[in-house]
């Protein structure tokens, strides 16, 4: 995965970079969310990687699967990354995309995963909490999850802060052994 990261992320940056300046960071998120969804189908998969067809037909049959909801710079994009054999790596760039474009933003998706539901005011007041703690707005997710027995698991990118009773007894149980 880190490698395919590594291979991907200058398409990424490069996108990003063109979507900043033509304001047009919502647009190139939307078509990558598209293309991502596309480029996991295994139809799509096999045709990526078919010897029989040339860059050309790969990039024209795939800008033909997204409708025609590509801009010539899109379409760009797609040719370059079949000319270059980089085309599976667009799930990688897409997910790397969002990340620039959140950075960008100073934007956050936070996932609170909890035992019980928890109410609209607590979950103000949480995200409030860690807007500021993060230095970025917040948007909060919250999951039930009963396995968690009580307590609450808080996920915001790569930052995971585990308060659950689940995750305290399994630190418990790793010290004991």
């Amino acid at each position: 995965m880190a490698e395919l990261n590594t291979l991907a992320r200058p398409y990424a940056r490069a996108v990003f970079d063109q979507a900043r300046a033509h304001t047009a960071l919502d647009s190139w998120s939307s078509i990558l969310e598209l293309m991502q969804a596309l480029a996991q189908q295994d139809k799509v998969k096999q045709l990526f990687s078919s010897p029989s067809l040339t860059a050309e037909q790969k990039s024209d049959a795939f800008i033909g699967l997204c409708g025609g909801d590509l801009d010539q710079q899109q379409s760009n994009f797609v040719r370059l990354l079949s000319e270059n054999l980089r085309m599976p790596l667009l799930p990688n760039i897409a997910e790397l995309y969002e990340i620039y474009k959140s950075n960008h933003e100073k934007s956050v998706d936070v996932e609170l995963e909890s035992a019980y539901e928890v109410s609209s005011e607590l979950s103000d007041k949480l995200s409030k909490a860690l807007s500021k703690a993060l230095d970025r707005s917040v948007s909060l997710h919250t999951v039930v999850n009963e396995s968690l027995i009580g307590g609450a698991v808080i996920r915001a990118g790569d930052t995971v802060i585990d308060h659950s009773i689940r995750g305290r007894l399994e630190k418990l149980g790793e010290a004991i052994l």
